[in-house]
């Protein structure tokens, strides 16, 4: 087996990398896929989420492998990863760090989660100048996207000199994502029918069609 790896990359701060991550691995995990999480974000948000979950749900019940790695053993630690699970999902750190360069230099495809705001998209370039010299396909998805956002999907074509492949599922600013996380959940359980879950879902589709 060689599972796919996504890193979810993104170098300005408070972009919803981690409750996408958490979110995207769940969304596999409930289709039977084997999912692995690896945080490498030296903030390791994610790694207090998982770590919230084994206390609520039981170390043995989280559906999900998780592992925290940083410096040269990450590149190890999602290499083992991928010989054992469908999907990866690293969550990277907020900088053009050498952690971060490994993370995109590994990933089958980097998704850069963006606010629908021009600061917020311009805030992405370095991101993408750093996947274009991985070499690395990038997608970008709008996240946190409020009920009147002026900025869709079809206004970003390009960014600097690069052309930019966005994905017509989106993200809204709901309160689900946030509650759910808290006790070391998702959307996915605590509110399945909700339009949060059914807007992951048809993100993780659209990515495992990608991939």
């Amino acid at each position: 087996m060689t599972g796919k790896i996504v890193t979810i990359a993104q170098q300005k701060g408070g972009a919803g990398k981690s409750t996408l991550a958490a979110h995207l691995a769940l969304a596999w995990a409930l289709k039977k896929k084997s999912v692995a999480l690896v945080d490498i974000d030296p903030q390791q948000s994610l790694a207090a989420w998982y770590g919230q979950r084994e206390i609520s749900l039981g170390a043995d019940q989280t559906r999900i492998t998780f592992a925290s790695a940083t410096g040269w053993r990450a590149a190890g630690v999602v290499e083992k990863l991928a010989k054992t699970h469908d999907y990866v999902l690293i969550d990277s750190p907020p900088h053009a760090d050498t952690d971060a360069r490994v993370a995109v230099r590994a990933a089958d495809l980097v998704l850069v989660p963006v606010q629908p705001s021009p600061l917020d998209v311009w805030a992405t370039l370095p991101t993408l100048e750093m996947a274009v010299k991985e070499k690395s396909a990038v997608l970008l998805v709008l996240n946190r996207v409020p009920p009147r956002a002026n900025l869709t999907a079809q206004m970003i074509t390009k960014l600097g000199g690069y052309k930019v492949t966005v994905a017509k599922s989106t993200i809204g600013n709901r309160v689900a994502f946030a509650d759910a996380m808290v006790s070391g959940r998702t959307a996915l359980e605590t509110k399945a029918s909700s339009v949060a879950a059914k807007e992951l879902r048809a993100l993780a589709n659209e990515l495992a069609k990608a991939l």
